[in-house]
């Protein structure tokens, strides 16, 4: 039993959420002992406290699952990196575009990195230019998030998602499901 008890009655809430009514601390302990159960204060700040019979234990997992399956369905934004040269060939460039595309049509956001050496510090509306031109290409998949900014030697921009990551996801699903369905009706033909 509590041996601090310091209030001498509880608005009492019952085992599936109805009102018992305000009884003694005394009365509303035996009943939980009765019921087997925990007799839980859940507004310590009311006047009378409001306490409610149930399995505290139950209570805790219950609260726990809840949590995970909520942190489960949480989208988390990845930023990743892609860095280029002012000079650089065409091959690569697109080898470059083509990894930006796919980064953003997974819901991701592109940090676009341009590296300048030497002379190169010189001419910074090279990286301007082909950042510019970078943004023009994929502008359906993704919009500028940040504009180009020279930070040293490198000039940064981040490019962001038109669509989150939990619709590219669901996206994503979705089409292998299609793949799936597709191929079973092949097989069976």
């Amino acid at each position: 039993m509590n041996e601090r008890i310091r209030v001498p009655e509880v608005r009492l809430v019952g085992p599936n959420g109805e009102q018992v009514g305000i009884v003694s601390i005394h009365d509303a302990l035996k009943l939980a002992q009765e019921a087997d159960l925990d007799l839980v204060e859940v507004a310590a700040t009311a006047r009378p406290p409001v306490c409610k019979l149930m399995d505290y234990g139950k209570f805790k997992y219950e609260s726990a699952m809840k949590a995970r399956e909520a942190r489960k369905n949480q989208a988390h934004t990845i930023i990743k990196e892609i860095k280029l040269r002012p000079k650089i060939d065409p091959h690569d460039y697109e080898t470059k575009k083509g990894h930006v595309v796919r980064f953003l049509k997974a819901g991701d956001k592109v940090k676009v990195t341009i590296m300048f050496r030497g002379r190169e510090q010189s001419r910074p509306e090279l990286g301007f230019r082909l950042l510019q031109r970078l943004a023009d290409d994929v502008q359906e998949l993704g919009f500028v998030e940040s504009h180009a900014k020279q930070d040293g030697r490198n000039m940064i921009m981040v490019i962001g998602p038109h669509k989150k990551k939990a619709e590219a996801k669901a996206e994503k699903a979705a089409a292998r499901a299609q793949r799936g369905t597709e191929g079973s009706s092949a097989q069976e033909g």
